[in-house]
């Protein structure tokens, strides 16, 4: 792109190479770009194309190769025969291990001759395994940027200062512990990144980077910072937040440029007044004014350990042999104990939107929070790390038949981790807390109370703590070897079954069901006492109403099994033998088909009743919220949402399962961006969780002229795919079109007011610079995107400003010279901020996370939607320009990566 080609230095040059010069021949040399790292293996490729065209290839200017390829070392040693070589990337993370994680690539080192790349300007090595940085590089004098971040450095060169060219240096997330005095000769450098690290001090040289720009030092183990950084003048921002700093230079205030000093979680107990009253400066999560640290109540193991308060957009931290405390923007904690990692440890976090494809719930099971993903999966702690979840409280009437767990997934199978129930004491809000001794993906589920035990040789007795009345007898001689067995009881009132079967006749005691870790029956029979059925009793027992029901575990067949075994019966209770284990359901009716009423009513008690509503906000109607509300929750949602929306009334009631799929389809004139990633065929895909909000806010837009008269449109929902476990017979009722329907809903879009650009409008006197924020790699964000988030932002422009680094100054003067019009002061606030970081490749990043901490999600969305959208635009050059003569298979494998 030009961006990249002027930080390389090159001018129109990439210009004409990239659309001016001729096409090289073949299907994957295209100008003087050879792009190979979007297949699995393209060192192959490049092997092939040297050899058989290697006059062309020896011409090419950029190229880019993944270093997962097994075939990487052969490909390394022709690299230094291209002379003409000023881009190269050997990057790897192209692959993934079993649990979804990237795989670091293999390369440990260069060829020393790769110094004969006289005009290389441009290296990136990221996500590696290199311990040292190869020496060759120091020999590259042409060098402007240089990319080593994600490998295992623990050490840069003594001479690392000859690289006399370098403009960009990011090392982060390596091992580094100090850094070379040299660092002070790179007099060019303007932007540098050692985040995530280990170091513990800086030498005073650093102070001498003059042209440095932006220095980030965040996430390492920092305790002061060397006065000598109050010389960096030209400085704009410094990021030192989730360091050790107790204390910081005051002379850092007088530096002229700085627009950004964050120095959030630290250990600041107090900070010079100049620094505290600048208005650029972060310090949340410092204890300041504090003589000692409080130590929290439900984490006291002893001795003071480092807090760290991650922010929002932030998605790691490193923990040390001296262990920490570590709280998320979310409300997710965490403890490690002293020892719990012996080495300084990366970790990485994610909060995951759950999908049913890989949630997987059982029977009775309700999602009680979002998927926390801990990286890196696997790696075992010395002592066990301590996570503290919230989830949404349960609103069932009698919480003792449920229990909450912990939920995690080993990379083959999910398990329920030992949990306890805590509660805030201020907020009152509840949270799972667990222990782990490794890390992978997190869930907070509500389940049937679960009892279980041991069984041996000799025999024992398992009871329900649900229904005391209900016991499991277990012979001696049972079994040859111990087995685990367990036990959960789902109650049914007569109301329930009334109200289902609509008959009053009919009654059922509560269902039964036993599992066990082996698949041999017993050895004698185990003996299942069941309380009989409500209002039934030994004295009025009719034998012929009652039945045995035994399911499979899935739920889908139910048969009488009354007579196969001996039924004895006490004043309360039904005794009676079996030798494997299931589901287990007393019946008592005169219907002769029981097993399919007892299917039908299993199935009902298995779904939520629930309403849709659509509504619109009263400031900007083309902004539609659409959510899934359980009946009992309607009245209080919407009263909490009659501020700022309005619309009609909720849908009648529907019934869906717990992780059931549905769609919402905008009609009769409004459409919505067919391109988002939750878009399918043109509809809003959604998954039912009754207890998580089950919401989405989103724009839509009309091909209606609606300048002359509003829209008059609906959104309906439909149908999607049932979760796996549903009954057979109940998947197959939802299919078909007349099934799929759910409920429909007005919209109503109001008559269009002229817009900006449009005659009327006041904006036609200002004048938009036309821009392109991001890289090709990652996509754009151009003056139109600005121009659509601008619409969005309203009064918030202020905050949303300050978050992406403009000083307080700079907003007053906006709001000065724009005064009295809310339109040009966002306008004026966004393309200041875009201009001054239009050669940022991070910025369109730094923007997501300024508009989420203002408190903007919706707005977040729409730029990670366009962001994702140019991506896909990307990929799909990519194969358009490098493989159009390749076969259909290779396109298909690529299609899969």
């Amino acid at each position: 792109t030009q961006k990249m080609a002027e930080l390389l230095g090159l001018g129109d040059e990439c210009e004409e190479g990239a659309s001016g010069a001729p096409a090289l021949a073949g299907s994957c040399l295209a100008d003087n770009r050879l792009n190979l790292d979007v297949y699995p293996d393209c060192c192959r490729r490049f092997l092939q194309l040297f050899e058989g065209r290697r006059g062309e290839v020896v011409q090419v200017e950029f190229l880019r190769l993944s270093s997962n390829d097994p075939l990487l070392g052969t490909t390394l040693g022709i690299l230094p025969h291209l002379k003409h070589l000023k881009s190269l990337v050997l990057k790897g993370g192209h692959a993934r291990d079993e649990f979804g994680a990237c795989q670091h690539g293999s390369l440990t080192s260069l060829p020393p001759d790769i110094a004969n790349l006289r005009c290389l300007t441009h290296l990136d090595l990221s996500f590696n395994s290199l311990s040292t940085l190869p020496s060759g590089i120091l020999r590259l004098p042409s060098l402007r940027v240089l990319l080593v971040s994600h490998n295992s450095l623990v050490a840069l060169p003594k001479d690392f200062g000859s690289l006399s060219k370098l403009t960009f240096f990011s090392a982060m997330k390596n091992q580094l512990k100090d850094l070379p005095q040299s660092i002070g000769e790179l007099a060019l450098l303007q932007d540098l990144d050692l985040s995530e690290n280990a170091l513990e001090c800086l030498p005073e040289e650093i102070g001498n980077l003059h042209n440095c720009t932006e220095l980030d030092l965040s996430g390492n183990r920092l305790s002061s910072i060397p006065d000598s950084l109050a010389n960096l003048k030209s400085l704009r921002r410094l990021h030192l937040h989730s360091n050790l700093l107790v204390t910081v230079p005051a002379s850092l205030a007088s530096l002229p440029n700085l627009s950004r000093l964050d120095l959030q979680n630290n250990c600041l107990r107090a900070v010079p007044p100049e620094i505290q009253a600048s208005p650029f400066v972060c310090l949340r999560g410092n204890p300041l004014g504090e003589t000692e640290p409080s130590p929290q109540a439900d984490e006291s193991s002893g001795g003071e350990l480092r807090r760290l308060f991650l922010a929002s957009g932030e998605d790691s931290f490193t923990v040390t042999s001296e262990g920490c405390k570590v709280v998320l923007a979310c409300g997710i904690r965490f403890y490690f104990p002293p020892g719990a990692a012996s080495d300084p440890l990366q970790i990485y976090f994610r909060s995951l939107a759950p999908k049913p494809q890989w949630v997987k719930l059982r029977h009775h099971d309700v999602l009680l929070s979002r998927v926390l993903e801990l990286q890196p999966h696997g790696v075992k702690f010395q002592q066990e790390v301590q996570i503290w979840m919230p989830y949404a409280s349960p609103s069932y009437e009698t919480l003792h038949e449920r229990e909450v767990v912990v939920r995690t997934f080993s990379g083959q199978s999910w398990s329920d981790l030992k949990t306890r129930v805590e509660q805030k004491r201020k907020s009152k809000k509840h949270v799972a807390h667990c222990s782990v001794l490794h890390f992978s993906w997190f869930l907070v589920v509500s389940r049937l109370v679960q009892n279980e035990c041991k069984v041996p040789r000799e025999g024992t007795l398992l009871f329900s703590s649900v229904d005391p009345n209900i016991k499991v007898t277990f012979p001696p001689g049972v079994t040859e070897e111990t087995r685990s067995v367990k036990l959960q009881v789902l109650p049914i009132s007569a109301e329930e079954i009334e109200e289902i079967t609509a008959d009053a006749g009919c009654r059922a005691s509560p269902l039964l069901c036993l599992s066990q870790n082996s698949l041999v029956d017993f050895l004698r029979p185990v003996r299942i006492q069941l309380p009989l059925p409500p209002g039934v009793t030994g004295l009025n027992l009719d034998r012929s109403r009652l039945h045995l029901l035994h399911g499979d575990l899935e739920g889908q067949t139910w048969d009488d099994i009354t007579s196969q075994v001996v039924l004895e019966f006490t004043h309360l209770y039904a005794v009676f033998e079996v030798t494997h284990f299931s589901w287990y359901w007393l019946w008592y009716t005169t219907k002769t088909y029981i097993g399919g009423i007892a299917k039908k009513v299993y199935e009902r008690l298995r779904m939520y009743q629930v309403n849709f509503i659509a509504l619109q906000r009263k400031k900007d109607p083309e902004q539609v919220l659409l959510q899934c509300v359980p009946k009992h929750k309607v009245d209080p949602v919407l009263k909490k949402l009659q501020d700022r929306y309005r619309g009609p009334e909720p849908s009648d009631m529907v019934e869906m399962f717990e992780g059931e799929q549905f769609f919402a389809a905008f009609e009769r004139g409004i459409s919505i961006d067919m391109d988002r990633p939750d878009c399918v065929d043109g509809r809003l895909s959604f998954i039912f969780y009754s207890h998580l909000k089950n919401m989405k806010e989103i724009y839509v837009t009309s091909p209606v002229d609606r300048k002359g008269q509003a829209v008059k449109g609906q959104v309906s929902f439909y149908r999607g795919a049932v979760p796996e476990s549903i009954p057979e017979d109940a998947s197959r009722r939802r299919k078909g079109p007349d099934s799929l329907w759910l409920a429909t809903l007005p919209i109503k879009l109001p008559r269009l007011k002229p817009r900006w650009g449009e005659n009327p409008s006041p904006l036609n006197s200002f004048s938009f610079p036309p821009l392109n924020l991001g890289n090709a790699e990652t996509g754009y964000l151009t003056q139109a995107n600005l121009l659509s988030i601008a619409r969005r932002v309203g009064a918030d422009w202020q905050t949303i400003g300050l978050n992406l680094g403009l000083t307080y100054q700079q907003i007053e003067r906006i709001g000065y010279n724009n005064r009295e019009d809310l339109d040009k002061q966002i306008l004026d606030m966004l393309f200041s901020w875009a201009q001054q970081n239009s050669e940022d490749p991070d910025c369109v990043s730094k923007l997501i996370t300024a508009v989420k901490e203002s408190g903007r999600q919706d707005i977040a969305d729409e730029v990670e939607t366009i962001i994702e959208l140019g991506r896909q635009k990307y990929r799909e050059s990519i194969r358009r320009v490098g493989l159009e003569q390749e076969s259909s298979t290779e396109d298909s494998a690529i299609a899969m990566t």
